[in-house]
């Protein structure tokens, strides 16, 4: 199986919700299709930044089942199934199958603490399911597990296992898994959206990020920078990218921010994140949008 189709730049997908706090599918869908004319490669839907441990298992199945009918044959779909029990992971999984996405991922369970056995068997379990490619997500500072390039090797071997998006904070990771791996074309998604040239330059082959999603044009840009080796205009791109990420964390709410910018830039309203995520003005987004826009321009 070719992994070309899980290389390059992926949007987290934001979740949207109408008037009633339901999830808003359309909206979903619209915003996908921006993403999809903008050159993003795919997407990755209810993990972090989709909310996901704020849906019920039906509104994640719905999302699934929405965002591939828009996106079609030719844009990666990568839903994330991880939830706090491996049955209800494996119903998600088992849901994603028959709804044909690319690609299913999962974190380690993100109440319990759980041993480095327990979460092998959580996550082999899921990938014993289906018949789908497997990425594992690494989220230290989220699950309170990191994930070991032991464990990852030892996983890698499965060959349902075609990469891991990694978000934990050090940069050299990269490399480690890399090596631990030892196989060039293994996937591996940089996590830290700050750090995308960096975590590039140390062995990552592609990147899921949060904030993407409201600037996914300076991300196509930076990873086709990098592909070309124009390391010093990629690390001028990087650091506009991240004052722009600087100025969405000075906000008392990232996801309410970043919907906020998406719905100034693309004109699909975004609303607020769900509670307990705190909303945003639109105001107080406004200069963030106009700073990305600048920047847009200036890569036109």
């Amino acid at each position: 199986m070719s992994l070309d189709k899980f290389k390059g730049v992926f949007c987290a997908l934001n979740a949207i919700y109408d008037e009633n706090d339901n999830v808003d599918l359309e909206k979903m869908k619209a915003l996908v299709k921006v993403y999809k004319s903008l050159g993003v490669k795919g997407v990755y839907a209810c993990g972090s930044t989709g909310e996901g441990f704020l849906l019920s298992s039906e509104e994640r199945k719905q999302v699934a089942r929405a965002v591939k009918e828009v996106a079609g044959d030719d844009f990666t779909v990568i839903v994330h199934v991880g939830c706090a029990s491996t049955k209800e992971s494996i119903e998600l999984a088992k849901d994603c199958e028959k709804v044909g996405v690319d690609a299913v991922s999962a974190v380690p369970c993100v109440y319990y603490h759980l041993s480095e056995e327990s979460v092998k068997l959580h996550w082999n379990s899921i990938i014993d399911a289906t018949s789908l490619p497997f990425i594992i997500y690494n989220i230290p500072q989220l699950t309170s597990f990191n994930l070991s390039p032991e464990l990852l090797s030892e996983m890698a071997k499965n060959p349902k296992v075609v990469g891991v998006k990694n978000s934990a904070e050090p940069v050299y990771l990269m490399e480690r898994y890399r090596s631990a791996v030892g196989n060039d074309d293994f996937i591996i998604f940089n996590g830290s959206d700050e750090q995308f040239l960096g975590g590039r330059l140390m062995g990552a082959n592609a990147g899921i990020g949060g904030t993407y999603g409201c600037m996914p044009e300076l991300f196509v840009e930076l990873d086709r920078l990098i592909n070309n080796n124009e390391i010093e205009k990629a690390k001028s791109l990087q650091f506009k990218i991240n004052e722009c990420i600087f100025d969405l964390l000075s906000c008392k709410s990232l996801y309410g921010a970043a919907k906020q910018v998406m719905s100034i830039r693309f004109g699909i309203e975004c609303g607020n994140p769900r509670s307990p995520f705190l909303p945003v003005k639109r105001e107080e987004a406004q200069p963030i949008a106009d700073k990305i826009n600048k920047y847009v321009s200036e890569i036109k």
